[in-house]
Formats: C-alpha cells, structure tokens, sequence
C-alpha cells in the first residue's frame, strides 16, 4: 500500500505542478483534493510500517 500511496502522490504533485502554472486551469481544485487524500495515505502507510515478508 505504500507503494501505491507514493504512487498517487507524486500523480498527485504532478497534477498540482500543471493546475498551478496555468497549463490545466480545471486541474487545480483535483489536483489539492489528491495531494491531500494521497499525503494522508502515505503519512498513515509511513506511520503503520507495514512490509510486505
């Protein structure tokens, strides 16, 4: 699951990094809705410390 979290984070900074510029001007409210949902994922997944053996 962490791996996925990192995942979407960075989709997520990637997404921001377009909205914010001007490139995708729709883009930007996803794009901190996505940032938020998938940094909370990754703290809770950092936090938990799971691994997968």
């Amino acid at each position: 699951m962490l791996h996925y979290s990192l995942v979407f984070l960075v989709i997520a900074i990637i997404a921001g990094v377009l909205g914010f510029t001007g490139i995708a001007g729709t883009a930007v409210n996803i794009a901190k809705i996505l940032f938020v949902i998938f940094l909370v994922l990754f703290v809770i997944s950092f936090l938990t410390g799971r691994g997968v053996g």
